[in-house]
């Protein structure tokens, strides 16, 4: 079963510390975690110099509970699995488990139950991981194609979801 500490050094060595970008939608955003995300953690009156200083174990709990918890990746048997559809899930939001929902062929519901993890667990791991990749980068394509002022931050997306590989 896949474990959650194998996957956190590369969700952190992809986010970068504090940023607020001018044309990044998330806002504040401090080790990959929105302003938004720490408040609803944390209370809608945390600002963004909390978040400046948040701390490990607050971003772990955040990752732990907010992602990989969400995606129950304790219960998928593959960790090359379990890393690509946390990391989906962690760079944008419900569609990191709907899309892939659509893919296994279950009901897009963004909620990670029974039927999704039978679907999830009883494919070949390796062709699942490349068909969930492919899917990610024209994901990423498209948010471009429908909102041009992301292009900044494409090639980045790209690399991120290229480092991920099966193994």
């Amino acid at each position: 079963m896949a474990k959650a500490e194998l996957l956190m050094p590369f969700i952190l060595k992809w986010e970068g510390g504090f940023s607020d970008h001018p044309v990044d939608r998330g806002g504040a955003t401090n080790m990959g975690v929105t302003l938004t995300t720490f408040q609803t953690f944390y209370g809608a009156d945390r600002t963004a110099d909390d978040l400046r200083a948040m701390t490990e174990a607050q971003w772990l709990h955040i990752f732990k509970t907010g992602y990989w918890d969400r995606w129950q990746a304790d219960r998928i048997v593959s960790q090359s699995l379990a890393d690509i559809l946390v990391d989906w899930l962690w760079a944008s939001g419900v569609y990191g488990i709907t899309r892939p929902q659509k893919i296994l062929g279950v009901e897009p519901d963004g909620i990670v139950g029974e039927k999704t993890l039978a679907a999830l667990n009883s494919q070949r791991p390796e062709p699942l991981f490349l068909q969930i990749k492919a899917a990610r980068i024209a994901f990423v394509e498209g948010i471009v194609r429908n909102n041009p002022s992301q292009k900044v931050f494409l090639q980045g997306w790209k690399n991120r979801i290229y480092d991920l590989n099966y193994e």
